[in-house]
């Protein structure tokens, strides 16, 4: 369930709702409804979302194995829906709970870091193109929450 929507109902368990965490509550319900829109779009244009980023990839990187570009792709693939997914739960800890399993080591592990952030930043800069302005700030906080953990720790290690 969704984290503020559930904190209100808990504190409201023996009673009705306040007037303040009625409005709370409103809030709520209406930035879900955008959020799932948000989330639908771009579970629907997934594939047209990353053909451009997997294209300009491959021009960027002609030299390294199709193997190794499209690893940094699957994981930014994966990254994109776990951050879809958090954006629409409006929960932060989901990223850091999906993310931290396998992210701490695997950009080292396989000295990516430079295609990994090349890839961030084609994905963000395709968003910027198919998302309103809007739609962009109700994501962004939690692109950059993976993005901070995969590229900023990646290059830190």
């Amino acid at each position: 369930m969704h984290p503020e929507i559930e904190a209100l109902l808990d504190r409201a368990e023996n009673r009705f709702l306040k007037g303040e965490e009625l409005i709370a509550f409103k809030r709520q319900i209406a930035t879900l409804s955008q959020r799932l829109k948000i989330y639908e779009f771009l579970r629907e244009k997934e594939a047209s979302i990353f053909q451009p980023v997997a294209n300009k990839l491959q021009e960027t990187f002609p030299d390294e194995k199709e193997e190794t570009l499209e690893r940094s792709l699957k994981h930014w693939l994966l990254v994109l829906r776990y951050c879809s997914m958090a954006m629409l739960l409006n929960d932060r800890d989901f990223i850091e709970q999906r993310l931290l399993d396998w992210v701490s080591g695997i950009v080292e592990a396989h000295q990516t870091i430079k295609i990994e952030a090349t890839v961030c930043n084609l994905l963000e800069t395709r968003l910027k193109e198919l998302l309103s302005e809007q739609a962009r700030a109700i994501l962004q906080p939690f692109f950059d929450q993976a993005k901070s953990m995969i590229i900023v720790q990646g290059n830190k290690e």
